[in-house]
């Protein structure tokens, strides 16, 4: 049976490192926001989110290309084609003087990241399913998480050593090198037995396939509140490090202990998923997530902000939390479309991503002086995660009676 398929640990490792590709892009670039607004003539700090941002604006878009194509052509031909385009884009990013055409290249960079993204979630699930899916998917994240460890403080070092190119020019290098190890390394996992036909409607045919099923559409929304919530993080945590709190240096070390407490949240899920099931681990994290962002809400109303050892706690927890969300909820969405593995994990991330960087975008704009907007948002999408999962196990319940 598939869910009982030795898993290689070099399977999962190459997973993550196809996904890191992405967190490399997005995270080594955050200590260099200031110098890149400066240099392209873009010094206020929403429109610096705006380059983190973007880029997974791209990465919606670009799953819905290159998902529902690898399951007629194979998922290996696909991640190569994003690649050649994630190449191009980095060409346009280092080249570029204009601030708009740096916002088009982070957003052709997403489009091409979002082969390698979306299809090794697409090579997971077609391996594996149920909770041990889940428990790959744990895996997988738990080793991704170390590239955002790292990430900022490597950033960092490159533009002492060099200039805020040079970190383009390291990401493109670090992508080519892990394209050789997929190349070599990695068999193709969707047989030409298991393929669909390509047709004009592959796309519209795939998309009627995934709203049947309720449960994926629903925990795609709520992949989608949270990823947004969390993108805020992402888009302002340079400038709530480094401006609000004045801790230029100590950023990439806050950044990576925050990136550690999803690390280990995720480790646990591998080793507890199986046990208690991801529905059940999912849905009490999704309480967390919104308990701790409603309690600092109500402890720090007046928008002035704690001491940053306080906020940091805050952030952990929460960001535990969403170390046992991130792989379940993506597991219970794919879990139903192991038939189009490909366009189910391209419409997952396409609605989740599309709903998400809108979110992040609102709600970056008031992260300004105060650290309270990113809180409140947080509990705003937490809670509507919590009424939609509610709204599940209750449909669940009588659909058992």
């Amino acid at each position: 049976m598939e869910n009982i398929k030795k898993v290689k640990f070099e399977f999962v490792a190459l997973m993550a490192s196809l996904m890191s590709i992405v967190a490399l892009s997005i995270d080594a670039l955050l200590p260099a926001l200031p110098e890149i607004g400066e240099s392209l003539g873009a010094t206020t700090a929403s429109n610096n989110q705006l380059l983190i941002t973007m880029i997974f604006l791209g990465i919606g878009f670009g799953q819905l290309i290159f998902g529902p194509i690898s399951d007629s052509f194979g998922r290996k031909p696909i991640v190569y084609v994003g690649f050649l385009v994630f190449i191009i884009a980095s060409l346009i990013c280092v080249t570029t003087k204009n601030y708009e055409m740096m916002l088009f290249g982070r957003i052709l960079q997403g489009i091409g990241l979002s082969s390698p993204r979306s299809l090794s979630t697409s090579m997971i699930r077609d391996e594996f399913s149920g909770d041990y899916m889940a428990k790959i998917l744990s895996f997988v994240v738990m080793f991704f998480i170390l590239v955002p460890v790292i990430a900022p403080m490597f950033g960092q070092f490159l533009i002492h050593l060099f200039n805020w190119q040079a970190i383009f020019y390291f990401n493109l290098l670090f992508g080519l090198a892990i394209m050789v190890w997929f190349w070599f390394r990695q068999p193709e996992t969707l047989p030409k037995e298991k393929r669909l036909k390509f047709t004009s409607h592959l796309f519209i045919n795939g998309a009627k396939e995934f709203f049947k099923y309720k449960e994926a559409v629903a925990f795609t929304l709520v992949s989608g509140f949270i990823t947004g919530s969390f993108m805020v993080y992402l888009s302002t945590s340079q400038q709530i490090f480094q401006e609000q709190y004045n801790l230029v240096e100590m950023f990439p070390y806050i950044f990576a202990s925050l990136a550690i407490s999803i690390g280990f949240a995720t480790f646990l899920n591998s080793q507890l998923v199986e046990k208690y099931g991801m529905m059940k681990i999912a849905y009490y994290s999704t309480l967390a997530y919104a308990f701790i962002s409603i309690l600092y809400v109500i402890l720090f109303s007046s928008g002035q902000n704690p001491s940053i050892y306080t906020l940091i706690s805050f952030l952990a927890l929460q960001f535990f939390a969403v170390g046992f969300l991130f792989g379940n909820l993506r597991a219970l969405a794919m879990q139903p479309l192991g038939h189009i593995a490909g366009i189910g994990a391209a419409i997952n991330g396409f609605f989740s991503t599309v709903l998400a960087v809108p979110i992040a975008h609102f709600i970056g704009s008031f992260v300004k002086t105060s650290v309270l907007p990113l809180f409140i948002g947080f509990s705003v999408f937490g809670v509507l995660s919590v009424l939609i999962f509610i709204v599940l196990k209750r449909k669940t319940r009588l659909l058992e009676a």
